[in-house]
């Protein structure tokens, strides 16, 4: 898959991310689940840096460098990411607050995201 989709891709990702957390929470459908709030921020950051790792890891394929550093630059970008994105709930919405434990579920789901990136090393690098 040419690298330029894969970037579109990864933005589209980032975008839509950054567009669900910091929309009007009233306009969201409420959900009585337990925790939800918390698998969703795992889910986003998940499915983020899986997008980042497959989209750095073909921009420096056939590059001097290992696999290592598109796992690493992803996971430091999500944490990062997460971290702008719950301070900017706190300072432009109204209806979102800053919350630690947001960032936390965001950087787990990121760290899981690397871990099943190397583990599906074969099959993202066909891609």
């Amino acid at each position: 898959m040419p690298k330029q989709l894969l970037l579109i891709w990864a933005m589209l990702c980032s975008g839509i991310i950054a567009y669900f957390c910091l929309t009007d929470s009233s306009n969201l459908p409420a959900v009585s689940f337990p925790s939800i709030d918390k698998i969703v921020h795992f889910c986003f950051h998940f499915g983020f840096t899986i997008s980042w790792i497959v989209f750095f890891k073909k921009e420096l394929k056939g590059k001097d460098v290992n696999d290592y550093k598109a796992y690493f630059v992803s996971f430091v970008f999500s944490v990062f990411f997460g971290i702008t994105i719950e301070i900017l709930q706190g300072v432009l919405t109204v209806t979102r607050s800053s919350d630690v434990t947001d960032v936390l579920a965001n950087a787990l789901g990121a760290l899981v995201a690397v871990f099943t990136a190397i583990a599906l090393k074969k099959q993202i690098d066909k891609i």
